[in-house]
């Protein structure tokens, strides 16, 4: 089955993917069991607001489906009309408001715990925006294609456009500590901001592969990984990368320490347990 998004959900994991599948786990992603939801597309992302059983997951055919139980039972809580909208990432602020993006410049809100989602526009032009991120201390961050870096410190209402000088996708954001964050895509490009994105530094790496996903452990190692089979860790908070070779051949969507710190990848291969690097 091929997984596109989890996360960790007190002592649990909540995993989605194709055909509107949504798998739990209790032992730290060693046994799975399907969990109760409304038919729907692929569901490409999960998050639960901090401290929370309350949460979304989004996907294809436009569809939010949220719960408030931790992720054991769902219910459709928005389907847009045009079909071939895709939602991307979704980002749980609290137990009433999350974001969620998509293709062509799609993102919706929601400040009432999903009962209604109203759109908002970050930016007017149809770029897709890949992933939506928050940092330790509640900024706000977009990245999409086109090397669209986008910053917020209103919950989401006003964002600014940030420059990393580069052209290509971003798929992913990393929060670091304080106002560091890594932005990472296609062609193996990571960038590297220690000002809340003011401004970014390439961080040279090999191979040049694209990165869908990253992770950063509790031990302070941060891993990441993309559909070219090629991971990438990093021992000293993303200044400098190196090869790391697991054994996985297969495609990573996402990258997740599980409660009792294993490493796992969600993708093609559904869900894999990996190493310590």
């Amino acid at each position: 089955m091929l997984l596109l998004g989890g996360t960790v959900v007190g002592r649990d994991i909540v995993a989605v993917g194709e055909r509107g599948a949504i798998l739990r786990s209790g032992d730290s992603g060693k046994t799975w069991q399907r969990m109760s939801a409304p038919p729907a597309a692929t569901l490409t992302a999960v998050a639960f607001a901090p401290q929370s059983q309350r949460g979304w997951t989004v996907g294809h055919d436009a569809t939010i489906l949220g719960t408030d139980d931790g992720g054991r039972t769902w219910t459709k809580q928005y389907q847009g009309e045009n079909l071939e909208t895709s939602f991307l990432d979704v980002c749980a602020l609290d137990t009433l408001s999350a974001i969620v993006v998509g293709a062509y410049g799609q993102c919706l809100a929601t400040t009432d715990g999903g009962k209604s989602w109203a759109p908002r526009r970050p930016i007017e032009e149809d770029q897709h925006l890949d992933c939506i991120a928050a940092g330790p201390a509640g900024t706000l961050f977009i990245a999409g294609e086109r090397g669209l870096l986008l910053r917020s410190t209103d919950r989401g209402l006003h964002w600014v456009r940030l420059n990393s000088n580069y052209d290509g996708s971003f798929y992913g954001l990393l929060p670091l500590d304080g106002t560091a964050l890594l932005a990472h895509g296609l062609r193996g490009r990571i960038y590297r901001s220690e000002d809340d994105g003011a401004t970014w530094r390439l961080v040279p790496v090999e191979p040049r592969v694209m990165l869908a996903t990253g992770v950063r452990l509790r031990s302070g190692v941060i891993v990441l990984a993309g559909q070219a089979r090629a991971f990438l860790v990093s021992h000293d908070g993303g200044k400098s990368f190196a090869p790391w070779a697991p054994g996985l051949t297969t495609g990573i969507a996402q990258l997740l320490e599980a409660p009792d710190g294993t490493l796992l990848a969600f993708g093609e291969a559904g869900v894999s347990i990996l190493p310590a690097p």
